[in-house]
């Protein structure tokens, strides 16, 4: 089980994280694919006639407990570090690949097609004290007893899939002052791998006595699923590439409206604002080892759970078969296929003319599902500002934020002409500890 959890932490290999994919870029005043990927109506609003993506990389993990000092520190103990305290621990690591992808406009209207690729690996409310006798059973040579009582839904989960989006968009409503636009993407959704292991409702006291590690008189709902490569190890990085695996099996539809104060300099706005709902939809996986199961773990009386087998753990169906092979698991109905919800948002953004070339951005990003739920793509709520020097050539931007996980970040980025590059948390980073990192950068051409 160790495996299972640092992999998630390291799974972006010497890439470095955060959790707002191109955050400060995605709002530039250089209109393109990105803007429309975080409201399609932006996509009329293309300075060009012609976008061209050429390739985008965002690579992102956050965290409630390490810092990145201590990733920088030398301290390997990565699983003693994440289940310090009694806070539950929280972390999102994702990446998102933005392929080939070609907008145009035509008089009111533009229309737009992309490919994309998407890892999410989450750890969601697990419980320090259960987490650190799973995955550390034996570290302290001292004899310890702790009750335990979490009634939330303990996740252990990563999916990976891929997306061709199809988008249109138009101006509704223009005046020399005013302009309003809509549009909306219709997302082919092609699920690779998945893998989720849920502990709901958990009561139970663990003991440690100079390292044999057990768990006696528990109770707790579990599910256990997973489908394609993560089924066999979750810590592989290969396993979590199979992005268009599982074939076409799910559609996401976003939907979003932009209006625009227009200044008296036609290549400039006063004010630029969006509202835009993200991610409607899900997938459903039919691997051919797909599996979902429910069970209840009952442990009474004189009967405890040597809770040390887990260490070797590399899969959530190795951790499923050490308990099945306990003899406290009651089975419920499995299923074969299932279907796994995406992270709908509500998303919201103002980018407002402060002075000249200066300009100021302020985003938000609110889930509209429950991240504890089993079948659920978990995501975090974000507020960000991100003031912003721009020209039709240069863009330079600092995006600060508050993340729900991993709390407040300061980032830097640029671009210069079609290629940008930044982070959400590279400033935050170098003037003290944070508990997110993140990098990304692309290439774009518009004419």
């Amino acid at each position: 089980m160790k495996k299972t959890l640092l992999f998630i932490f390291s799974i972006l290999g010497t890439a470095t994280f955060a959790q707002e994919h191109f955050s400060g870029i995605s709002t530039s005043r250089r209109v393109g694919l990105l803007n429309a990927g975080i409201n399609p109506a932006e996509l009329a609003n293309l300075k060009g006639k012609y976008e061209v993506n050429v390739f985008n990389f965002s690579a992102n993990v956050a965290n409630n407990k390490m810092t990145f000092g201590d990733l920088l520190g030398g301290n390997d103990n990565f699983e003693e570090m994440l289940f310090a305290g009694s806070e539950p621990l929280n972390m999102r690591a994702d990446v998102e690949i933005l392929g080939p992808a070609f907008a145009f406009k035509v008089e009111k209207w533009a229309f737009g097609i992309s490919s994309s690729a998407k890892i999410k690996a989450s750890l969601v409310d697990v419980n320090t004290t259960l987490g650190n006798a799973v995955t550390n059973g034996g570290i302290d040579n001292v004899s310890e007893v702790y009750d335990i009582l979490a009634s939330e839904n303990q996740r252990v989960t990563g999916t990976s899939w891929g997306e061709i989006g199809l988008s249109i968009a138009r101006e509704v409503y223009n005046t020399e002052e005013h302009r309003i636009t809509a549009g909306a993407t219709f997302n082919f959704l092609f699920p690779g791998t998945y893998a989720n292991m849920g502990v709901s409702k958990f009561e139970g006291t663990i003991e440690n006595n100079f390292g044999d590690v057990t768990l006696t008189d528990a109770h707790a709902e579990l599910n256990f699923a997973y489908s394609g490569s993560l089924a066999g190890d979750f810590s592989e990085s290969d396993n979590f590439t199979e992005f268009f695996a599982g074939g076409l099996n799910g559609f996401s539809t976003d939907i979003g409206v932009n209006y625009q104060w227009k200044a008296v300099d036609s290549t400039k706005y006063r004010i630029n604002a969006g509202l835009a709902i993200r991610n409607l939809g899900s997938m459903t996986f039919k691997d051919d080892n797909n599996e979902s199961t429910n069970y209840e773990l009952d442990i009474q009386g004189n009967d405890a759970l040597n809770l040390n087998q887990f260490e070797d753990a590399e899969s959530i169906q190795d951790v499923e078969d050490v308990l099945l092979t306990s003899g406290y698991l009651n089975i419920s109905p499995s299923e074969k296929d299932f279907r796994v919800k995406l992270p709908a948002i509500l998303s919201g953004y103002a980018d407002v003319n402060v002075y000249g070339n200066w300009y100021a951005t302020a985003y938000i990003q609110q889930r509209m599902n429950e991240d504890n739920d089993n079948d659920q793509i978990a995501v975090q709520n974000i507020i960000s500002l991100t003031p912003r020097f721009s020209t039709g050539f240069f863009e330079a931007y600092t995006p600060l934020a508050n993340n729900e996980v991993s709390g407040f970040t300061a980032g830097i980025g640029f671009r210069l002409g079609g290629f940008f590059l930044g982070s959400g948390s590279a400033l935050s980073a170098m003037i003290g500890d944070t508990n997110q990192a993140d990098a990304y950068m692309g290439f774009r051409i518009g004419f």
